[in-house]
């Protein structure tokens, strides 16, 4: 695989793709790639000719408290994957290249990051407005690919792109999953044995919350039979179970006809696992 460490470097490939007209897309990720990260990239090859794929891990989306250090990093493994998928180009900055000594501009997010993840991790979506600002602006893509598992996460960069009038368009994939459900994840390499067999159930939990609300029943006593399920199992503790509205993400009390999102975030052990459905 070609890697790119610099900006300069970057742009010199991708300069000489454009020079012979040819399309790109990028598929931003913080490596430790899985099954999941795999099928955006087959997604990018058939959007575009060229398809790039930066793997930086963000210090500035992780809180102080957070797992930035023990984040999972493979380089070597990453790049064996990306080359058996056909990938053009690898984008791995480091933290001086991303954020170079003075550094002091950055993206503030819209409404959509206010709700959720933004009432948890107040922190986390500037950093991914102002990395994924960057990105756009280093790779100049046609596309960005990025998977529906973190829906509120695009929902925020749609609102970027849209307001800023960046000159690039994002497709969503959906998410994949285990076939026990479980969404595929690179902090379920934290998960215990044991913790492992239990995880599966968030997903049935909001899978059963989604049908019960598209059959007609309460918003409010159908979150809460989700929530019992989910403690019951054994999970340590329920950050949020909410449903949405999809667009906005504005949680809601009663079923409306525009599209609804059930979304969580949920702890099991010292793992924190999100996940969400359409209603």
């Amino acid at each position: 695989m070609k890697i790119a460490r610099t900006v300069k470097a970057l742009r010199k490939e991708v300069g000489g793709w454009r020079q012979d007209s040819e399309t790109v897309a990028l598929v931003p990720t913080m490596g430790a790639l899985h099954a999941g990260h795999l099928s955006l990239v087959k997604l990018a090859k058939r959007k575009a000719q060229r398809v790039v794929v930066s793997i930086f891990v963000n210090p500035t989306q992780f809180g102080p408290t957070e797992d930035l250090a023990r984040y999972p990093r493979d380089e070597a493994g990453d790049a064996a994957k990306l080359a058996a998928t056909g990938a053009d180009l690898i984008w791995a900055p480091d933290v001086a290249e991303m954020y170079p000594e003075g550094f002091s501009v950055s993206v503030k997010p819209g409404s959509a990051s206010l709700p959720l993840e933004g009432a948890f991790r107040p922190h986390h979506f500037g950093g991914v407005t102002t990395v994924c600002c960057k990105l756009f602006n280093q790779v100049s893509p046609d596309v960005a690919i990025f998977g529906e598992k973190d829906f509120q996460q695009l929902a925020v960069l749609r609102q970027m792109v849209r307001d800023l009038d960046m000159p690039l368009k994002l497709i969503a994939a959906p998410t994949k999953r285990e076939k026990d459900g479980l969404a595929l994840s690179s902090r379920n390499a934290y998960l215990t044995a044991d913790e492992r067999k239990v995880a599966p159930t968030l997903n049935a939990a909001i899978m059963e919350l989604a049908a019960k609300v598209a059959s007609g029943k309460a918003i409010a006593s159908a979150v809460e039979a989700a929530k019992k399920r989910i403690l019951g199992a054994g999970f340590a503790n329920i950050d949020y179970i909410t449903v949405a509205d999809a667009q906005t993400l504005t949680e809601l009390t009663k079923r409306q006809d525009a599209p609804m999102r059930v979304l969580a975030a949920v702890w099991l052990g010292k793992t924190r696992l999100i996940d969400n459905v359409p209603v």
